[in-house]
Order: structure tokens, then C-alpha cells, then sequence
């Protein structure tokens, strides 16, 4: 148990280190969206925290390149395809936890928390 927790401190430690020197140096050199925005990199912290070496690799592989196209292409035409996914998959999930919801048993009484005893 120990060694988990040690591993999960040593990979947090880590990952605080490259959010921290990746959001106030790198992020703007590969995003030129990110130049000037400020506000929103504290909401990159826990991503960074937990998938730091995927960090590492795509700041390492962005580096050189100069061109929106390298950096953006890939993403931008999957888009539509996972939109449609997601909402396929959020339809269903909300479709089944209805389905499959159970009725409260009827040997119980429901009992009212606001109530004083």
C-alpha cells in the first residue's frame, strides 16, 4: 500500500512540475489561441497532473512546427464524428438507467428527513 501511495505522490509531483513549467512557457509557443489567455490554464492543472507524459510527448513533437494545419488538422475532422458518438452514447445511457430503474420496495416507508423525531 505504501508503494502506491508513493507512486501516486511521485507521478503527482511530477505532473505538477510540467503543468507548471508547460502552462506558463509551452502552451503558448504550440496553441497560438492560448497567447494571452490566461483564465483558463488553472483549468488545465488536473488534466496535466494525471496525463503528463502524453504532455511531454505532444510539447516535444509541436515544437518545431509553425503551421496551424500540423497542429490542428487531425483533431478538427474528427469532431463531428465523436459529437455524434457521444450523443448516441449519452442517449442510450440515459434511455437504459431508465429502463432498468427499480421501484422502491413496497414493504418500506419512505420517512421524511425534515421531520423531528
Amino acid at each position: 500500500m505504501n508503494l502506491v501511495i508513493l507512486f501516486v505522490q511521485v507521478w503527482g509531483g511530477i505532473g505538477a512540475v510540467v503543468a507548471l513549467v508547460f502552462l506558463i512557457f509551452g502552451i503558448s509557443r504550440i496553441d497560438e489561441d492560448a497567447r494571452g489567455a490566461l483564465s483558463f490554464r488553472p483549468l488545465l492543472i488536473p488534466g496535466i497532473l494525471i496525463i503528463w507524459p502524453l504532455v511531454i510527448w505532444r510539447w516535444w513533437q509541436l515544437t518545431g512546427t509553425t503551421t496551424t494545419s500540423v497542429t490542428r488538422s487531425a483533431p478538427r475532422e474528427s469532431h463531428a464524428i465523436v459529437a455524434v458518438v457521444l450523443a448516441v452514447i449519452v442517449s442510450a445511457t440515459l434511455f437504459t438507467t431508465e429502463a432498468i430503474r427499480q421501484e422502491w420496495p413496497s414493504h418500506l416507508a419512505p420517512i421524511r428527513l425534515d421531520q423531528a423525531q
